[in-house]
């Protein structure tokens, strides 16, 4: 399959705005706890975040801003039809509806709006940047986890270009994070600046929740002969079937991650015999044999080579998406298979550009770029 090309965009002078201190507005709504295990409130900026000051900043471009709670959704629309929704300040991308070849929108971003026992709003899914640095010394560990907006460019009518930062404290490390919406695709591209005096360590991965009708219906075409492992890994934001979920929160990764307060990439290995009704091969390499594969089964896999792109169809939505990756060399694809119900609350898929079972090594003052593209080819 031919490798698509995707043009550089332009460069623009950034500007940097701090947000006011805004008490007056911290008690208007419950708090939003957006991941299945509650964040601590350490990890969050202290001030609720003023939609009505992000509009007068950095309105017009095709966005808009709206409150949710002390937090804020940025709305991206394009003027041939395409949107996009991201949160502030979790970086979370909850909605992208490209125009179609019927003339019409489709969502392919899958989520979960739920509350849990203490009525706190949670929201799972999406296409989540979830990554860490840890620096050989291991007197640095840091994620980014709550970003700041630190510019809006181009109009409704070519391009819109949301950048978010995320700095570590004492500013040692600095994470851009650049989401951007064309008229066929949109794009999520991770930069990672490493201002210490050590060699940095970076794990994680961009995980995208794509929605589609069944796992019966839903194939992935260009993999064969690529290698993977049967291994799972999950994020805050992950999307996991009751009977996992059981299992899961009596594994050591995730007692381990809760003592974080959810700070940590949760990544663990498990026994596939008994969740994923496979021979029990931990550790062993495997070979993709199809090149049009079927979702229908369950299974968690990390792809260590790939093609740099690949397509998920959909048949029962007539509807395809291409995953293309830059900077990754790994490849995770989840599916929760076809033991529920059509079109409901488990009908995705999961997958992401990622390094997991090898980490990306960031030298002192070097700069790292890696991406993830959903590109539409329905129009």
């Amino acid at each position: 399959m031919a490798t698509r090309s995707f043009p550089a965009l332009p460069n623009f002078t950034p500007r940097k705005f701090t947000f006011p201190h805004l008490s007056n507005i911290r008690n208007q709504a419950k708090k939003y706890n957006f991941s299945p295990q509650a964040w601590s409130e350490s990890f969050f900026p202290s001030s609720a975040i003023n939609a009505e000051y992000l509009e007068r900043e950095f309105g017009g471009h095709g966005t808009t801003f709206e409150q949710l709670g002390d937090d804020c959704v940025i709305k991206m629309g394009l003027e041939e039809g395409s949107t996009a929704n991201m949160m502030l300040p979790r970086g979370l991308i909850t909605s992208y509806k490209p125009k179609m070849w019927h003339g019409g929108r489709v969502e392919v971003i899958h989520t979960l709006v739920s509350e849990d026992k203490n009525g706190d709003v949670m929201i799972q899914g999406g296409v989540s940047m979830d990554v860490k640095c840890v620096a050989d010394s291991g007197l640095i560990e840091w994620s980014p986890v709550s970003w700041e907006l630190h510019d809006v460019r181009g109009s409704s009518d070519k391009f819109i270009q949301v950048e978010l930062i995320s700095t570590s404290p004492k500013e040692k490390m600095e994470a851009k994070y650049l989401v951007t919406l064309e008229e066929d695709l949109i794009s999520s591209e991770l930069i990672i600046t490493n201002s210490t005096t050590s060699f940095i360590k970076l794990k994680g991965s961009i995980m995208s929740h794509l929605t589609v009708s069944t796992p019966d219906a839903t194939y992935a075409v260009g993999l064969q002969g690529s290698s993977y492992y049967n291994k799972q890994a999950s994020s805050e934001f992950s999307i996991i079937p009751p009977e996992d979920l059981t299992k899961e929160k009596n594994s050591s990764a995730f007692i381990k991650s809760l003592a974080r307060n959810g700070f940590d990439l949760l990544f663990d290995v498990w026994d596939t015999k008994k969740h994923y009704g496979e021979k029990k091969e931990e550790g062993q390499e495997k070979e993709e044999s199809s090149n049009f594969a079927q979702m229908n089964e369950k299974f968690s896999r990390i792809y260590t080579s790939t093609p740099v792109e690949f397509t998920l169809i959909d048949r029962g939505r007539r509807n395809s998406v291409v995953i293309q990756r830059n900077g990754f060399e790994e490849l995770y694809i989840f599916s929760p298979g076809s033991d529920h119900d059509w079109y409901g609350k488990y009908a995705f898929v999961c997958v992401g550009p990622c390094a997991l079972l090898k980490p990306i090594l960031l030298g002192p003052g070097e700069l790292w770029k890696g991406a993830q593209h959903l590109y539409n080819p329905n129009i």
